[in-house]
C-alpha cells in the first residue's frame, strides 16, 4: 500500500464541491477539473523546487516558507475563504504561493490551452488547500516519536520527484530548518511523501 502523493492529498482536501466549483470555472467535468488541478499542482511545486534549488533571494524565501511551515502548522487554512484575501493567514508560504502564481498560470495555460486568467482563478482556489495539505504533511513528520523532526533516513533516498535532490547540505542557507533533516528531506516530507 503506497502513501498518497501529495497531488492526491491536495485533491482529496479539496473535496467535491469545490472540485465541481472548479470544473465550472473550466468549463470542463470532474476528470478534465482533477486532470487540471495535478498539472497546476505540478507546475507549482516543481517551481518551488527550482526556486529552493537557487541561492538567491527567491530561494532564500522558498526555504524559510518550508521552515515555517515546519515550526506553525497552518491548521484549518483551507476553511477560510480560498482566494488571495483567504492566505493572508497562510505567512510567508502563502507570499511565496501567490509570487509563484502567475508563472504558473502562465505556463499551465500554455499547456492546456486554458486561458492563464482562468488558471490564475484555479490557483487562487488552490492556495489555501495547498497551505493546509503543506501543514498536515509537515504535522505527520513530526509526528513520528516527539518534537524533534529527524529525518527517516539519509538525503541520499529523498522521495523528491525533481531531476535534481535540493541541496540540503548547502551551509549558506540560513533559512534551513535548524531542527535536522536537511532542506531535501523537509521539501521530500511535504512534497514528496516522506516516510514510507
Amino acid at each position: 500500500m503506497s502513501e498518497p502523493s501529495f497531488q492526491d492529498d491536495v485533491i482529496n482536501e479539496l473535496g467535491e464541491d469545490r472540485l465541481t466549483e472548479i470544473a465550472g470555472l473550466l468549463g470542463t467535468d470532474a476528470t478534465g477539473a482533477r486532470d487540471t488541478v495535478a498539472t497546476t499542482i505540478g507546475a507549482m511545486t516543481g517551481d518551488l523546487q527550482a526556486k529552493a534549488d537557487t541561492d538567491d533571494d527567491d530561494g532564500n524565501e522558498v526555504r524559510q516558507a518550508f521552515a515555517e511551515v515546519t515550526e506553525a502548522p497552518l491548521e484549518g487554512v483551507a476553511t477560510l475563504g480560498g482566494g488571495l484575501g483567504g492566505m493572508l493567514s497562510g505567512g510567508m508560504m502563502a507570499g511565496v504561493l501567490a509570487k509563484v502564481s502567475k508563472p504558473v498560470a502562465n505556463a499551465v495555460s500554455k499547456k492546456t490551452g486554458i486561458p492563464a486568467p482562468t488558471i490564475a482563478r484555479v490557483i487562487e482556489l488552490l492556495i489555501p488547500v495547498l497551505l493546509a495539505v503543506f501543514a498536515k504533511r509537515a504535522a505527520a513528520g513530526k509526528g513520528g516519536g516527539g518534537a524533534a523532526p529527524s529525518a527517516a533516513g539519509s538525503g541520499a533516498d529523498s522521495p523528491i520527484p525533481s531531476p535534481g535532490a535540493v541541496p540540503g547540505a548547502a551551509g549558506a542557507a540560513p533559512a534551513a530548518p535548524s531542527a535536522g533533516g536537511s532542506l531535501g528531506d523537509l521539501l521530500g516530507q511535504i512534497l514528496g511523501g516522506g516516510k514510507k
